[in-house]
């Protein structure tokens, strides 16, 4: 399921940019206001399981089960048409999955506090670097074994005592506290984002991209230390920096604005 937010808009107010926003684990589909005034085109994409999705997260079994909505825009672009990807956190997966499957389509990616790993979770380093450490704040974790006690968890959530302070401090209470209503448990299936290029040519073609990262310097998920590893190992051509929790378009949208803009 996706929203298109340019439907709101006249051909003639259009801007010939066509941003899809992609979002992390348990949230849901969510727009920027700005960009959307500014009179582009905007999609936001609610993946499987997520809060605007009706697909129960404990019926997904895997990542691609989990990134069908994305891909299914993806496919249903018309001939020529190229979009800006926007992943925030682990929606940064689902924009990694997507340049290696439709990189023609894909003018820019933009990642934003996110998990940028060429080949998803292929070695200890990237779970090293992609998985969130919360170890510091104790058992922050509610699991849901669907499919019985005897089998792993088929889905995971953020506790909400921790949601704030994890996810965001900087960002307003009436918007923190809007999103923690609806962030939903997320499917554990999205450990399994492995992507290969075993044809030989993937690894150049998804490097023809253009990707941007927007780092989060107060991020509380994402550490700043693991947005700078998953920098240096492959390098985007270009990184910007906000002074921000994990939730910039909550705790700083016009200036998260302002950055997107910028990069293009």
């Amino acid at each position: 399921m996706h929203t298109d937010a340019g439907d709101d808009f006249s051909e003639s107010c259009r801007s010939t940019e066509h941003f899809v926003l992609v979002h992390g684990a348990g949230h849901g589909a969510w727009l920027l206001r700005l960009l959307q005034d500014s009179g582009h085109r905007v999609s936001a994409v609610d993946l499987a399981g997520a809060a605007g999705s009706l697909v129960d997260p404990n019926h997904v079994r895997s990542f691609d089960d989990y990134n069908a909505p994305l891909l299914d825009l993806m496919a249903s672009l018309p001939a020529g048409d190229k979009v800006i990807l926007i992943g925030h956190s682990a929606g940064g997966l689902s924009v990694v999955h997507a340049m290696h499957l439709f990189g023609d389509r894909i003018k820019q990616a933009i990642f934003i506090a996110a998990t940028m790993l060429q080949f998803g979770y292929q070695t200890e380093q990237d779970i090293k670097d992609g998985v969130p450490d919360l170890s510091e704040h104790g058992d922050v974790y509610d699991l849901t074994f669907g499919l019985g006690a005897d089998h792993p968890p088929t889905a995971v959530a953020l506790r909400k005592e921790f949601q704030r302070i994890i996810l965001y401090q900087q960002s307003p209470q009436e918007d923190s506290a809007l999103a923690s209503i609806l962030l939903r448990p997320w499917p554990t299936a999205l450990s399994t984002a492995r992507f290969t290029g075993d044809d030989g040519g993937v690894e150049s073609f998804i490097d023809r991209v253009r990707r941007v990262y927007i780092k989060t310097e107060n991020d509380r998920m994402v550490q700043p230390e693991q947005q700078e590893a998953m920098i240096r190992r492959w390098p985007p051509s270009k990184v910007m920096v906000m002074d921000t929790d994990h939730s910039p378009f909550f705790s700083a949208p016009e200036l998260l604005f302002n950055l997107i803009l910028k990069s293009l």
